[in-house]
């Protein structure tokens, strides 16, 4: 799953809203919608992140999140270490080979440590 497809999940479940339903109102069907909330389906596009926030009628911060969550959402990453150095690649194919094995702690753990250079760079401006 996605973060957008959990979010999506999330606010469907809490207004008690059936996928089918959802998926006609929105005009797809219900197995993409599906899709998209379990990740089989790439980033929505723009329109349909729209609709889906027309949909549930969010506003401001919450549409702002689902926007941002659609953007960190595509189930499969290129990542191009291109001019970068060779332990650069090295980890990037690493990963690949093992996310699957990584517990969510792992995984917090390492979101953690690529955060420290934005953070760190946003406290100097």
């Amino acid at each position: 799953m996605t973060p957008f497809g959990a979010k999506l999940r999330q606010l469907r479940q809490a207004r008690g809203v059936e996928q089918k339903a959802m998926a006609a109102a929105l005009g797809v069907s219900a197995s993409y919608l599906s899709a998209l909330e379990h990740g089989r389906r790439g980033k929505p596009t723009w329109a349909m992140i729209q609709k889906i926030i027309g949909y549930f009628n969010v506003i401001w911060d919450e549409a702002e999140d689902l926007q941002r969550l659609a953007e960190i959402s595509d189930p499969r990453v290129v990542v191009d270490t291109v001019n970068l150095a060779p332990e650069a690649t090295a980890l990037a194919n690493r990963l690949a080979e093992r996310i699957r094995h990584l517990s969510p702690e792992q995984i917090a753990a390492m979101q953690a440590v690529i955060d420290q250079p934005a953070k760190a760079a946003s406290k100097q401006e």
